[in-house]
């Protein structure tokens, strides 16, 4: 397992939910929700500048097959100016992009499971899937050794 602080984003249209790693990428926990927006992206990189984060994995939507749709071309497209703005600072962030089935009807359901109800649920949501995008992404790299997704 690669060592290093990874950050996870569930990117919406309205928002964009942040979580990050330990350093030995055991645990995922939410950090924030970021507005879509101006000043999103240089918020992303502040976070990975601070955090040292030696990896980006951004959710990428896919359908049930497996193909990818409109929003998931935003989401690369998006993801392509997330790792341009990263790397402005010489930072060696690398971005990936993993497959994001089912997470938010998971987050969702973990959140529901934990009493949070109606408004409040939803003001954390988005920082609840990229918990649960990054925590697939350590889960599959400790188990098969390889980094997770597809680089950008």
């Amino acid at each position: 397992m690669r060592r290093g602080v990874r950050l996870a984003l569930d990117i919406g249209d309205v928002r964009i939910g942040v979580a990050s790693s330990d350093p030995h990428g055991i645990l995922a926990t939410p950090v924030t929700t970021i507005r879509r927006g101006p000043g999103d992206l240089e918020r992303i990189a502040a976070l990975a500048a601070e955090l040292e984060a030696v990896e980006i994995v951004v959710g990428l939507p896919r359908s049930l097959s497996g193909r990818e749709g409109p929003a998931a071309l935003k989401i690369r497209e998006t993801a392509e100016l997330v790792r341009a703005k990263v790397q402005e600072g010489n930072s060696g962030t690398a971005v990936r992009l993993v497959d994001e089935r089912f997470t938010t009807v998971t987050a969702e359901r973990m959140l529901r499971e934990r009493g949070k109800k109606g408004s409040k649920r939803r003001a954390v949501v988005d920082q609840a899937a990229a918990v649960v995008i990054l925590q697939h992404a350590l889960d599959v790299e400790r188990e098969t050794g390889n980094p997770p997704g597809r680089p950008l």
